[in-house]
């Protein structure tokens, strides 16, 4: 393939344009077209069909069977309103080989008339078994004369909103097709060397496509059409990542070299070594922070791989280095648990670990704002306050942030911004598929903590029809004389007229009184900082034995005893969920446990869940099953803000397309950069936004 190369970077400012090269239209029938995403011809072009109807050829009604979609033309021989037991208009069709009945449940005088006794009409719809034989029920009626033509293009069916018809639609998209024909944005010998349809041949096909061609081969997209629209929605998002990409890489951040020597003294002080997984992915974090560009590293690992101490280690880095770090997390509970645990790791070394919450008292909040602002706190941890406008950082090094992607985009740009450009190390539990890492995470650098420490035992997983509860009381009832302790999760906090679920304060009551003579405690998202802080620490000193507890210890809770988690309405709850709470059990040397309570009868859906969460422990594995049960658009959370979902191509489906653009998106914009900057407008204007965070 011949190239030129040129280091010019394509942009992303072609806004919509208007739609002023078709026929005026109404107001009205542009705010419609708009609630479809349609403002400009070239969405017209993209606004591609649903699925089609065979209106290319007419069936003899003696052949048309029941449950098939069919076309047939013949003459109306009787029409009628009837009360059976609600009005109705019956027509009989007779076209030689048999007859047929249309039957319409709502009408209008028009089609009355329209099935007029004589008349030649052409139906289309489903035929059924009636109560006088074969029917179609509202099917699609046309006059016609004898002999006249049939189309000789499959008919296509668009997505559509109230008041916009599909013939009217089907009007404007064969507008917008008209030439002068929508360019290739792909040089010819790179779609050569790829093997793709070229786009106007595509669009034209997918619009109008010719008799020889099934509509279940269009509708399965399987076909090379389909494949060039998927292939070239995949390029428009990673060539948008890849540009974020080298946009951050334009910036300058800190380098934070480090002497070592406070890293060296915490692993002295560890009473366990880091796995090799554990010093394999400090080592790509302590890299990107020598770097003069800002890291954002995407940290992931499964419940309970140890991505805290390396979050310390990576902060280490930043203070030796003469910098502050901070870090964020999404509740209350979870970041109080990475604050006791950094003061426990980073105190003894004489570095100061300060907490900053929205519940501090104003003293105590003024102190640890000063602290902060004068540079004499080494570390900040806290919540979403931490990015709050009276938070002034004095030199931020290093920005981390857990569980990111239950924060929004302009939450963690808020945190990168208290420090100009500090370096950013983003962690997750939830481990992200590949797929999706390819596509939304592009922009990312990602490293996978893949193994667990040693001593975690793993957690046997129990489906309990919620019928045996009794049998559930007392098996923790067994585990708590043995000195164990249990957790017992209820996904509500008080009664729900639409779901009727078992509280957590119900269940807190109940249980007190079927487990007399052991400690029942209670934890829930309304209780004050200082009660909650003050529960967690009864549960983790052994002065309580069972915590029931809302999904607020769905993350962070650490405390190795516990070695029975029971689950309340399982079948309601997702599958990162369910297995962030198993995650909360198996922390101690104890076999541990987790039940799942479920109410029958259940969905298809919550099987699927249940058994990929009774079937399997591996949080990547979970997490695949995850997204095909889900989708991208639930699975990614409040990353999606600012993200558009893929409208055509499917991530598992089409892994081998994005692989191909994955591949070309740096090419692209590398040896063709005004290729690379018109793919973008086509498929990304006006979605600029992508390209901030």
């Amino acid at each position: 393939m011949q190239r030129r190369r040129n280091q010019t970077t394509p942009t992303l400012n072609c806004p919509f344009a208007a739609m002023s090269d078709l026929p005026k239209l109404p107001a009205p029938t542009l705010a419609r077209l708009a609630k479809l995403g349609i403002r400009c011809r070239l969405d017209l072009v993209l606004h591609l069909p649903l699925r089609y109807e065979d209106e290319t050829h007419l069936y003899p009604i003696a052949d048309a069977m029941g449950g098939m979609t069919v076309q047939v033309e013949g003459i109306v021989e009787h029409c009628e309103v009837v009360y059976r037991p609600r009005k109705q208009l019956l027509a009989r069709i007779q076209d030689g080989s048999g007859e047929l009945w249309a039957r319409f449940l709502n009408f209008y005088p028009s089609q009355q008339k329209q099935l007029a006794e004589g008349r030649r009409v052409r139906l289309y719809g489903e035929v059924r078994h009636g109560y006088y034989g074969p029917e179609m029920v509202h099917p699609r009626v046309r006059n016609v004369e004898g002999g006249a033509d049939l189309p000789e293009a499959l008919t296509p069916v668009y997505p559509t909103v109230a008041g916009l018809t599909q013939a009217s639609l089907r009007k404007l998209i064969t507008q917008a097709l008209a030439p002068p024909a929508p360019s290739d944005t792909l040089p010819p010998q790179v779609r050569e060397v790829l093997g793709l349809m070229a786009f106007g041949d595509s669009v034209q096909l997918l619009h109008h496509p010719p008799t020889d061609i099934t509509p279940a081969s269009l509708i399965e997209r399987g076909h090379p059409a389909w494949q060039r629209i998927k292939f070239d929605e995949l390029l428009a998002q990673q060539l948008s990542m890849r540009l974020a990409y080298r946009q951050r890489r334009d910036r300058h951040a800190p380098v934070l070299a480090g002497n070592g020597q406070l890293v060296a003294a915490l692993l002295a002080a560890l009473p366990f070594g880091l796995t090799a997984a554990q010093q394999r992915v400090l080592a790509e974090i302590r890299t990107d922070l020598q770097s003069a560009h800002p890291m954002q590293r995407l940290l992931q690992g499964d419940v309970g791989s140890g991505k805290t101490i390396v979050a310390a280690l990576a902060a280490l880095v930043a203070i030796e280095s003469g910098f502050q770090a901070a870090l964020m997390a999404p509740t209350e509970i979870l970041a109080e648990q990475h604050y006791l645990k950094f003061k426990q790791w980073l105190t003894p070394l004489g570095l100061e670990v300060v907490w900053l919450s929205s519940s501090l008292k104003t003293k105590a909040k003024a102190a640890a704002l000063t602290a902060v602002a004068e540079g004499r706190a080494d570390i900040a941890v806290g919540t979403h306050a931490l990015f709050q406008n009276a938070v002034s950082f004095e030199r931020l090094g290093l920005a981390i942030v857990d569980e990111q992607h239950r924060f929004g985009v302009h939450q963690r740009l808020a945190l990168r911004n208290k420090g100009g450009s500090p370096h950013q190390l983003m962690m997750s539990a939830t481990p992200i598929p590949r797929s999706l890492a390819m596509t939304y995470y592009a922009d990312l650098d990602v490293s996978a903590i893949d193994e667990l420490p040693p001593g975690r035992t793993p957690v046997a997983t129990r489906l309990v029809r919620d019928e045996r509860r009794d049998e559930v009381i007392e098996r923790v009832r067994q585990a708590c004389l043995k000195g164990r302790q249990a957790y017992w999760v209820c996904p509500l906090i008080e009664e729900s007229e639409t779901l009727e679920l078992q509280t957590a304060v119900d269940t807190h009551l109940a249980l007190s009184e079927d487990l007399q003579g052991l400690q029942v405690g209670l934890i829930h998202g309304r209780l004050k900082p200082d009660e909650k802080a003050g529960v967690m620490a009864a549960f983790a000193g052994n002065q309580l034995q069972v915590l029931v507890a809302t999904t607020v210890i769905e993350v962070g809770v650490d405390v190795p005893n516990a070695s029975l988690m029971v689950i309340e309405h399982a079948e309601r709850m997702g599958l990162a969920q369910l297995h962030q709470l198993r995650g909360r059990v198996g922390r101690g040397a104890a076999e541990s446990e987790c039940i799942l309570l479920f109410n029958a009868p259940l969905s298809e859906q919550a099987k699927a869940r249940l058994k990929v969460i009774f079937e399997t422990t591996d949080g990547f594995e979970i997490a695949r099953q995850d997204l095909l049960l889900r989708g991208p658009g639930e699975f990614l959370g409040a990353r999606q803000s600012g993200l558009p979902m893929l409208r055509f191509a499917d991530l598992e489906a089409d892994s081998e397309l994005l692989e191909l653009a994955r591949e070309l998106a740096p090419q692209l914009i590398s040896d063709y950069p005004q290729a690379a900057s018109d793919h973008l407008n086509r498929w990304m204007a006006g979605r600029d936004e992508l390209l901030k965070v």
